[in-house]
């Protein structure tokens, strides 16, 4: 997440430090993903989280009713920040992209705690998993589909190829390693990654 607040028009926000709301929403954020690094998500709590943006308890609280909440918003805010679209006219070289910069993402010490704290908590909160399902997961999928839709307009991708599969087949891995193994991404791994999937479907 960027360190600069961005600021907007508004009210001058009672309470803490910050001259706008918007400035103190993105101050929250930011402190929410630096705490969770530095000490996890058992040991994140929301006076942490204020003292830490400069902003008061009761300020969070009429945004966020928890800190699971908080987490999600700057996920969602991290993303939308992160992820770009670019097309190269070629599926293998948007596949490669697509996979690089999903992987950098999850990898980065910030969004891997915040992902991995979130589907976590999915694995025993049905609110959670429902949320992680509609603001995590689904939009990168659809990010994920992308390639392979624009690859089939451009006659390049055989209309009786399961495009959610071939996500499922080239996206797997790179969960697997990111919540079990921790094993590293490199980028030879995702570039081999989408070699063999494109293998498998010629």
């Amino acid at each position: 997440m960027a360190n600069e607040a961005v600021a907007t028009s508004g009210r001058r926000h009672h309470g803490n430090r910050h001259g706008r709301s918007e400035e103190a929403r993105i101050a929250v954020l930011q402190a929410a993903d630096d705490l969770l690094v530095e000490r996890g998500f058992a040991g994140l709590t929301i006076e942490g989280i204020a003292a830490a943006a400069g902003v008061a308890k009761q300020t969070i609280y009429r945004w966020w009713p928890s800190k699971t909440e908080i987490l999600f918003d700057a996920y969602v805010l991290d993303a939308a920040e992160h992820f770009t679209v670019v097309d190269h006219g070629d599926l293998a070289a948007d596949l490669r992209d697509r996979l690089r910069q999903l992987s950098t993402f999850l990898t980065r010490p910030d969004t891997n705690a915040v992902f991995c704290a979130l589907a976590g908590q999915a694995q025993h909160e049905p609110a959670v998993a429902a949320r992680f399902r509609t603001d995590v997961m689904d939009p990168q999928r659809e990010r994920d589909r992308q390639p392979f839709l624009r690859a089939r307009e451009r006659g390049q991708l055989d209309s009786s190829i399961d495009i959610d599969i071939a996500v499922d087949e080239i996206t797997a891995p790179i969960y697997y390693r990111t919540l079990l193994t921790k094993q590293s991404l490199p980028v030879a791994y995702t570039n081999r990654l989408v070699s063999d999937l494109l293998d498998r479907l010629s």
